[in-house]
């Protein structure tokens, strides 16, 4: 009994699987001229009856492993970079996460009506029902695949336009030959620090710097694990052999710092960048010649 129950069980699933490969040239079509692929597909209507054809594929396979509720059903890897592409096209162009999820939903009409166009007409009301609600089912699925795919792809977009900015924020300027030099403005976090280290010694390999001058002045206060990035970075770039000179250290970060124990004794610090540079160049042997009331005088 329980073997026949469910058999009858997998009967809607079965039907809904040899419609979308019976009918999937029609269905495609029928896909083509609605908002969601005629909107993305704006090359030729062709390439949205394509694209038809490989949901509807998906869709079927699906169906055939009877995981029509499971959006990690494998059916779905083949589809899974298109849909994306799908949705975030339509967010691009304004519609908010509601409207997109309304375009597919859209998708179903068509389907259902060809399934219930190819059921026998002295089929029982309930079998009628049990394989609308399956395929209902099965395009919710599709819809809650195509919104987390999209939610992914935003994310990781997000996640990669944010590493950009920080990039951005953190500019390594050459001052002098063998001498570069990092503005830091603004809050520091763990993940912006460890960009600034990163950033640094690349920069002090590309340049072949032998001095690294790190400014905080714009920075208002960090925290005890930011303190510790910046001691890191100070000695990472030692590694590499450029010694690293910390200037413009605020009272608050003073105070971080010492409350913290960390030991700055082996570490160059100054009270600006302009200190921090002519430290550096009295290192490397450059005399600084500033105008004096009775001619020029050497620093």
């Amino acid at each position: 009994m329980p073997e026949q129950a469910e058999g009858t069980a997998g009967v809607p699933t079965r039907e809904v699987r040899d419609l979308l490969r019976r009918r999937r040239e029609q269905i495609a079509q029928r896909w083509a001229d609605e908002p969601l692929f005629r909107a993305v597909f704006t090359v030729s209507r062709d390439e949205a009856v394509e694209a038809g054809k490989s949901v509807v594929d998906a869709l079927a396979q699906v169906a055939d492993a009877a995981r029509v509720e499971d959006p990690d059903a494998a059916g779905f890897t083949a589809v899974r970079e298109q849909l994306a592409r799908m949705g975030a096209a339509r967010s691009r162009s304004g519609l908010s996460t509601a409207q997109v999820s309304s375009e597919l939903a859209a998708l179903r009409p068509p389907v259902e009506n060809l399934l219930v166009a190819d059921l026998p007409e002295d089929a029982p009301a309930e079998h009628v029902r049990d394989c609308v609600s399956t395929l209902s089912v099965l395009m919710g699925t599709l819809r809650v695949v195509v919104m987390q795919t999209a939610l992914s792809e935003g994310q990781a977009l997000i996640d990669r336009q944010r590493l950009q900015l920080l990039e951005v924020a953190t500019p390594v300027i050459k001052l002098w030959d063998g001498i570069v030099a990092v503005p830091l403005i603004g809050t520091l976090d763990s993940a912006r620090s460890q960009v600034v280290m990163e950033t640094l010694l690349e920069s002090i390999v590309e340049q072949q710097a032998r001095y690294a001058i790190l400014d905080i002045t714009g920075v208002p206060t960090v925290d005890s694990l930011v303190a510790q990035h910046l001691m890191k970075t100070v000695a990472a770039a030692r590694l590499m052999g450029a010694e690293c000179i910390v200037s413009g250290i605020r009272p608050a970060i003073a105070q971080t710092m010492v409350h913290l124990g960390l030991d700055l004794g082996t570490v160059v610090t100054r009270a600006s960048l302009a200190d921090a540079l002519g430290y550096v160049l009295h290192q490397l042997g450059v005399g600084i010649v500033t105008p004096g009331t009775n001619g020029a005088v050497a620093r």
